[in-house]
């Protein structure tokens, strides 16, 4: 067909189940996000203005603090004015826009959450070599490839996807756009773009996953040797959290992302969303 394109909006479904909550619903999210957002401010500042804090570990979580404030930026308040005002049409570029600083700040954030297994486990693992293994030049180099090696792939995937024509349905069942629904609106011919989203969500969260456990199984077994019971205690209690919100994380992107075909399951998509964008951002 080529690029037919004659949809110049799209309207987001949002919960529609419990739309006569807008207002008990914008309540709750809009604390949640303030709860969110204030924590990662809070977080980014105590660790540019402490000199005691600036570190790998706190650089890294600085990093993804801020990361965190951005990727629930870009959902949250269109989410608000949905169950506020009701208001549920987005325009077209827009919308591709939503959906790209959503995908790319989600990719970015995977992979450093690996660099920051890496790092922890060079600390816990090889504490004598820490300063020099992770120096700040090196920090650095981490994360400018995380930002674009998630920049790079999912910029190629978003401009893939604005080639499709949409000329049919306009309604996103979803409180945000999201790629996958995007897809499944198309009038063209989306196998191959199925393919390659699924390609890359696999690529990133298993590439993701399987560093963070391998740093993590390490520093387990590291642990466990330690002499002091007190020291197996703090260290246990420290991780479980963090392990906790990992699991509802990359549970959730998996739920959502790695399935070649996605059509018959966007309404469990949406609540495993709701989970990932709200729920582990508090």
């Amino acid at each position: 067909m080529g690029n037919g394109t004659t949809v110049q909006e799209f309207i987001l479904e949002g919960f529609p189940a419990v739309q006569h909550l807008g207002e008990v619903l914008f309540s709750v999210h809009l604390l949640a996000y303030l709860a969110s957002i204030t924590g990662s401010a809070v977080i980014v500042t105590i660790t540019c203005v402490s000199t005691r804090l600036q570190t790998p570990m706190y650089f890294f979580l600085s990093i993804f603090s801020f990361f965190e404030c951005c990727f629930i930026s870009t959902v949250i308040p269109k989410l608000l004015v949905i169950f506020l005002l009701g208001r549920q049409t987005i325009s077209f570029p827009a919308c591709f826009i939503q959906a790209f600083v959503f995908v790319f700040l989600g990719a970015s954030g995977f992979l450093l959450i690996a660099v920051m297994s890496l790092d922890r486990y060079v600390a816990v693992c090889k504490p004598l070599h820490y300063t020099t293994i992770m120096s700040l030049k090196t920090c650095f180099l981490l994360v400018t490839a995380c930002i674009v090696t998630g920049f790079t792939l999912i910029t190629a995937l978003v401009v893939k996807v604005s080639q499709l024509s949409f000329c049919g349905p306009r309604v996103i069942p979803h409180f945000f756009c999201d790629l996958g629904p995007l897809i499944h609106l198309s009038c063209s011919d989306i196998r191959s773009i199925e393919m390659l989203a699924f390609g890359l969500a696999l690529f990133i969260l298993f590439t993701s996953l399987i560093i963070t456990i391998i740093a993590y199984s390490n520093i387990v077994v590291t642990i466990v040797h330690l002499p002091s019971a007190k020291e197996h205690q703090r260290a246990f209690s420290t991780c479980s959290s963090h392990l906790i919100i990992l699991s509802l994380m990359y549970g959730s992107c998996v739920f959502i992302y790695v399935k070649p075909k996605q059509a018959s399951r966007l309404d469990s998509n949406r609540e495993a969303a709701l989970v990932n964008t709200v729920v582990t951002r508090c």
